[in-house]
């Protein structure tokens, strides 16, 4: 094997995994806070993302010889950032992260359930997805106005790179904000350790349905389906059963240490499978051993960076997380609302979303997308079904795709 053969997929695969974990690190942690995770908690479910992930996609590469990454549910860690309170607190989140992985793996072995995440329109997934992403992404807004001296700056630098250098935008404003924070915060040494805490899962039913059930959904619909669509449009079939499984077990694997889910990567499969990652596509899985490599070195400074983060002024993180999720938000946004005819449906599925409202100890997601759904049929009874409506990657079957 030549110098030239290799470079090019192990850089490629090294920007894979420092973009991937710099543009929504901060939203991980602030989703495992949100539902009850004490800092400690938050920076051991981290840890646990980063190693599973990588030794799900090392396997994964290594046996298929295809350039498959994977990445923790960014979505998902959203969807758990606006979670208000969990019945039965932060172990039956736990609980609740463990059923995600179960409904995962029986996707994987049974069609018939992957069927029922496919039936869900792909316009209110999308807009549940949007709604849930709303809040957060107002946080550079209000930081900015709150906090001008602390955040400015962070906003500046997110500016000024996505002119210049888009894929480094979100990276570079995490590192000033980061920075900020270095020079200014206090942190005892034993809180820089890399540690696993192990929480028993408990299980409450609000916790099954508002949190596992729409984790569920936003990782398959806006996570795994995503990633074989990219992945097919750069020539690859990604063994759709395989990946589940092993994603589904290495989420429940590490439920108890904090993991919320681990997924198929979709934007920063990209980098991984695409030109970037060198001319000869047979070589490109390279990258992916590469990225998962990284990710394990990654993992050993994570602990620091989550104790930096609990250690930063209100608002400045925040801010930075927001910035990440922008483009998440105006894609799901594009998407949702594309269809005039599914525009009533995914808006009031977006608004239920975005409140935030807590009914019967389940969170707003649930609620968003059922109150979706029941709007979306009541329009529809009595009228001829449309005959020219647009095929969505949601309805496509991911493992013809």
């Amino acid at each position: 094997m030549s110098e030239e053969s290799t470079h090019g997929p192990v850089v490629a695969g090294i920007v894979t995994a420092v973009v991937g974990f710099s543009s929504s690190f901060v939203v991980c942690l602030a989703g495992l806070t949100a539902v009850g995770a004490t800092g400690r908690q938050a920076a051991s479910g981290l840890l646990t993302l980063l190693v599973t992930q990588a030794l799900g996609m090392l396997w994964l590469a290594v046996r298929y010889r295809m350039p498959i990454t994977l990445a923790w549910s960014t979505p998902g860690a959203a969807l758990l950032a606006t979670t208000t309170g969990v019945t039965g607190g932060w172990s039956a989140a736990v609980g609740a992260f463990v059923a995600t992985g179960v409904l995962i793996v029986l996707t994987a072995l049974v069609p018939k359930v992957g069927d029922v995440v496919a039936a869900i329109p792909h316009s209110l997934a999308r807009a549940m997805l949007a709604g849930v992403l709303l809040p957060l992404c107002l946080a550079p807004v209000t930081a900015l106005v709150d906090a001008p001296a602390a955040v400015a700056p962070v906003v500046l630098t997110w500016l000024v790179l996505l002119r210049l250098a888009p894929r480094w935008a979100v990276p570079g404003a995490l590192l000033v904000a980061l920075g900020a924070v270095v020079a200014t915060a206090r942190i005892e040494a034993s809180a820089l350790v890399p540690h696993l805490a192990w929480t028993t899962p408990s299980w409450s039913l609000s916790a099954l349905v508002g949190i596992a059930l729409p984790l569920y959904v936003v990782t398959m619909a806006s996570q795994n389906v995503p990633g074989v669509a990219v992945m097919s449009g750069f020539g690859y079939r990604v063994p759709w059963r395989a990946s589940l499984a092993v994603t589904g077990i290495g989420t429940i694997a590490g439920a108890p240490t904090g993991g919320h889910a681990i997924n198929l990567a979709a934007i920063s499969a990209a980098l991984a499978a695409g030109p970037a990652a060198g001319p000869a596509r047979n070589r490109r899985w390279i990258a992916s051993v590469s990225a998962s490599v990284t990710y394990l070195v990654l993992a050993v400074g994570s602990t620091a960076l989550a104790a930096l983060v609990v250690a930063a002024a209100d608002g400045v993180m925040q801010a930075a997380a927001g910035l990440a999720l922008l483009g998440t938000l105006g894609a799901a946004l594009g998407e949702a609302l594309a269809d005039p005819r599914e525009r009533e449906a995914a808006a009031a599925t977006l608004v239920v979303a975005a409140s935030g409202v807590t009914v019967l100890g389940i969170g707003a997601a649930f609620w968003a997308l059922l109150v979706g759904l029941l709007l979306r049929t009541f329009l529809r009874v009595g009228r001829p079904a449309p005959t020219d409506a647009p095929r969505t990657e949601s309805s496509a079957d991911p493992a013809r795709t």
